[in-house]
C-alpha cells in the first residue's frame, strides 16, 4: 500500500512538473511586484463595479465546480506533498476539499438596515481593493483555494506571495484557480502571485502603494512584518493548543478524536492538539486506548533523548522534522513501526519541551495531572496566552465551560478532534487563516471587507 501510494504521488508529480514546463512557471504569475499588482489592481475595478451580485455568485460557484472536477485536487495535494516533503497525502485531499466546500462566497453577505425617527441608515461590507495574501508551506494549496473564495466574493482583487518552499504547489493551484476565473468571464489578473518569492519581493509588495489590505499567515516574522507594515492586516499568530481529558470524559472516544486531531496533516494545522492533560485517575486507561487507536509509547528514556535530540533545536523544532510522519521519525532514532501508527506518545513533566514547545509533528506529551483545576491552570501556561486554539474532553458541564471562558482562545473544542473547528464533522465554515493576533479569528469574506455606513436623513421610513 505504502509503494503504491508513492508511486501514485511519484506519477502525478511528474505530470505536473512537465506541464509546468509547457505552459511556463505561471499564468498567473509575475516576476515584478508592479506588474502583479497592477494587474490586479485593473481586474479588481471591473470585479466590483461592473459584475453583478449574481454575476459573483456563478463565477464562485464555477469555480467551486471546476476545482472539485476530475483531479485537481489530487494533483496539487501530491505536488504539495512532495516538495515539502511534510504532511499525509490523505489528509491534505481532505483539507483541499473542505477549502472548496466549505469556504463561504457571496451568499455570506448581508446589509444592516436601520430605520428611526430620523430617517434610514444602511451598513453594507465594501472590498478593500487589492489584498496581499501571504501564504505558509505548511498549508499552501488550501490556503490558496480558502483565501481566493473568500477575498474575491468579497470584491476584493488577490496578489498571493507564496512561500519559498512551496512554490510550485502554489503556482499550480493558482493556475488551475485563474483558468476557471477566466473561462467563467472574471476579469484577467484578479488572481496573481508572484513567481520569485524572495524578503525583497514580499517587502515591495506589502508597502506598494497599490496594496490596500494584508493577510499573513506563515511564520512570527512574516505577521511581524504584516502587522508593522502601516497597513490594515489579517494575522494569524502561533499556538500551542492543549487538549484535556478529565474523570468524567467518554475515554474510548477521547483516545480515538485526539490521535485523529494530533496526526491530521502530521500535525500541521495551528489548532492541532500538540499537549496532552489527563487527570491522573483516568490516565491509564486513555491511554490504552490511544494505544489501541493509533498511538505508539515511547517508554525507554534513551529513546526520548534520541527523539528530542533528532526534533528540537533548542526552543525550536528542527524543521527538518517538521510534518514528518511517527513511522518517519521512529525510524529516525532506530525504531521501525508500521504504517498504522499516527502519533508517539511520551509521558513527561508539563515543563518538558515536548510540552512548551509548539513542534508541528505528531510528538504528543501527555502530562498527568491530580484534577480538573491543575489541568487548566497547566494549559493555561503551555498555551503561553497566545489565545489561539484549545480543547477539552469532558461531560461535566462546568468543567467544559470554566476551560473555555479562562483559556479565551479564539477557537475552543469540546468532545471532538480539533478539526471539527474548521468544518471536518463541524457544522461550521472553514478558514486555514486563524486570526487571532488581529482579531478576526477564522477568516471569511466578511474579514476581507470594510463596513461603510450610508445616511438618508428624514426620509424611507414607513410606518
Amino acid at each position: 500500500m505504502a509503494m503504491a501510494k508513492e508511486q501514485l504521488i511519484e506519477n502525478v508529480v511528474g505530470r505536473v512538473l512537465s506541464l509546468l514546463g509547457e505552459e511556463g512557471a505561471s499564468s498567473c504569475g509575475y516576476e515584478k511586484v508592479d506588474e502583479a499588482v497592477a494587474a490586479a489592481g485593473a481586474a479588481q475595478k471591473a470585479w466590483q463595479w461592473d459584475f453583478s451580485l449574481e454575476a459573483r455568485m456563478r463565477v464562485v460557484d464555477r469555480l467551486r465546480r471546476d476545482l472539485l472536477e476530475g483531479d485537481v485536487i489530487r494533483e496539487v495535494s501530491a505536488l504539495a506533498l512532495e516538495e515539502t516533503g511534510m504532511g499525509r497525502l490523505d489528509d491534505k485531499l481532505i483539507k483541499k476539499r473542505l477549502a472548496v466546500e466549505k469556504t463561504p462566497g457571496p451568499e455570506f453577505f448581508a446589509t444592516k438596515a436601520v430605520s428611526g425617527d430620523h430617517g434610514l441608515v444602511l451598513e453594507e461590507l465594501s472590498p478593500f481593493g487589492v489584498i496581499a495574501s501571504i501564504t505558509p508551506s505548511t498549508n499552501p494549496v488550501a490556503s490558496v483555494f480558502n483565501n481566493t473564495l473568500c477575498m474575491i466574493s468579497g470584491g476584493n482583487g488577490v496578489v498571493f506571495a507564496p512561500h519559498p518552499g512551496a512554490v510550485k504547489s502554489t503556482l499550480r493551484a493558482l493556475e488551475h484557480v485563474t483558468r476557471s476565473l477566466e473561462a467563467s468571464g472574471a476579469p484577467s489578473g484578479l488572481v496573481t502571485t508572484l513567481t520569485q518569492p524572495s524578503m525583497e519581493n514580499l517587502g515591495l509588495l506589502m508597502e506598494h502603494r497599490g496594496i490596500q489590505l494584508i493577510s499573513a499567515t506563515g511564520g512570527p516574522g512574516v505577521v511581524r512584518a504584516a502587522l508593522s507594515s502601516g497597513k490594515p492586516a489579517v494575522g494569524a499568530g502561533p499556538g500551542n493548543p492543549p487538549v484535556v481529558v478529565d474523570e468524567t470524559a467518554d475515554l474510548r472516544a477521547a483516545a480515538r478524536d485526539v490521535i485523529l486531531g494530533c496526526s491530521f496533516d502530521n500535525n500541521l494545522p495551528c489548532i492541532a492538539e500538540k499537549e496532552l492533560f489527563a487527570v491522573n485517575c483516568i490516565a491509564d486507561e486513555l491511554k490504552k486506548h490511544m494505544l489501541e487507536s493509533g498511538a505508539f509509547e515511547l517508554k525507554d528514556p534513551k529513546d526520548v533523548g534520541k527523539l528530542m535530540e533528532l526534533t528540537l533545536r533548542g526552543d525550536a523544532p528542527n524543521k527538518a522534522c517538521v510534518g514528518k510522519s511517527a513511522p518517519w521519525l521512529l525510524e529516525q532514532i532506530g525504531l521501525k513501526v508500521g504504517g498504522d501508527v499516527r502519533v508517539i506518545l511520551v509521558e513527561t513533566p508539563e515543563d518538558h519541551p515536548f510540552v512548551q514547545v509548539e513542534m508541528l509533528m505528531p510528538v504528543l506529551p501527555l502530562v498527568r495531572v491530580a484534577d480538573f483545576d491543575e489541568a487548566l491552570a497547566a494549559s493555561l501556561r503551555a498555551e503561553h496566552g497566545f489565545r489561539h486554539s484549545a480543547a477539552i474532553h469532558s461531560t461535566h458541564v462546568v468543567h467544559m465551560s470554566r476551560m473555555a471562558r479562562a483559556m479565551e482562545t479564539t477557537i475552543f473544542t469540546k468532545n471532538a478532534p480539533s478539526y471539527a473547528s474548521i468544518g471536518v464533522g463541524g457544522d461550521c465554515p472553514t478558514a486555514f487563516t486563524i486570526a487571532t493576533t488581529t482579531g478576526q479569528g477564522p477568516t471569511t469574506p466578511l474579514s476581507f471587507c470594510r463596513t461603510r455606513r450610508c445616511l438618508l436623513h428624514g426620509a424611507f421610513r414607513i410606518v
